[in-house]
């Protein structure tokens, strides 16, 4: 298989490869990139966040920082915060992407993990009320990318559910007589993270054949793909396709078994972070 026939035909030069259920960096069809997270102050790149992860699969690598700031709860909802999730693909991730506001692929992230955090009731918005009608956290969720090699959604949830465990906000109360908040630093709460989202993303080649977390070039080559968001207790909190092939039922309840096994292991690589960065 030489490298010339995977520039001059790369389909074809990946078709022989799936023929023999791997693929060219030696995985098999099911099997993700190697996955690491980094939680909390080791990062010394976004210290003035309020929580902050780094997220490995494979190459790709996206940070993600949880900036609280105090606000006024909207009329309509006197009783909710805000969170306000915000994917970024700066030029420096990727020769595809481009400098200046963002493009298609940034602003259809955003909305997926937009879609997550309230189709998943991760976090309950009138958790973030202090005050009914006054005053509400508002978390700004700001997810880079800092290397793009494929499968931005799955890296993009992982670093946001990593980062929003390491949030902690300090007690908050408003001074009955004057009506101005007080904040205690001294005094600081976890969030309550009430559900733990992972996001399965899936490569659809020749419209029947399934790779799980696809690289850059699998993307590129493929007939369509689409990502399953499960959580804890295995509930389907989304179904994300946009586009291409069509599958089975079938074929997309194979994707929704891969998808609660591989939640597994993010939960666990989390709980395993979480606990050596927690003071004894």
């Amino acid at each position: 298989l030489s490298i010339c026939s995977r520039t001059v035909e790369p389909l074809e030069y990946y078709r022989r490869f799936l023929k023999e259920n791997c693929r060219p960096d030696g995985r098999e069809l099911g099997e993700f990139r190697t996955t690491t997270v980094n939680i909390g102050k080791c990062l010394c790149s976004i210290t003035t966040a309020d929580g902050s992860a780094l997220v490995k699969l494979g190459n790709t690598t996206v940070i993600c920082g949880v900036k609280a700031e105090l606000a006024a709860p909207a009329a309509d909802s006197a009783n909710k915060g805000y969170i306000v999730p915000n994917v970024e693909l700066p030029s420096l991730c990727a020769e595809r992407f481009r400098s200046g506001p963002p493009g298609e692929e940034a602003q259809a992230a955003s909305q997926f993990i937009a879609d997550v955090i309230e189709n998943s009731q991760m976090i309950v918005k009138e958790d973030l009320c202090i005050a009914n009608g006054k005053l509400a956290w508002v978390l700004y969720c700001d997810i880079i990318c800092l290397d793009y090699d494929g499968n931005l959604l799955d890296a993009s949830v992982f670093a946001l559910l990593a980062a929003l465990k390491n949030v902690q906000l300090p007690s908050v109360t408003i001074n009955e007589e004057t009506g101005l908040s007080e904040v205690n630093l001294k005094q600081k709460n976890p969030l309550i993270i009430r559900k733990h989202p992972v996001a399965t993303s899936f490569a659809v080649f020749d419209d029947t054949l399934l790779i799980v977390d696809p690289t850059a070039e699998e993307e590129d080559l493929a007939t369509g793909t689409v990502t399953i968001v499960t959580d804890e207790e295995g509930r389907l909190c989304s179904v994300h396709k946009p586009g291409g092939s069509p599958l089975t039922g079938a074929k997309l309840q194979d994707c929704i078994t891969r998808a609660i096994t591989r939640h597994k292991e993010v939960k666990k690589l989390i709980d395993k972070v979480m606990k050596s960065i927690t003071p004894k």
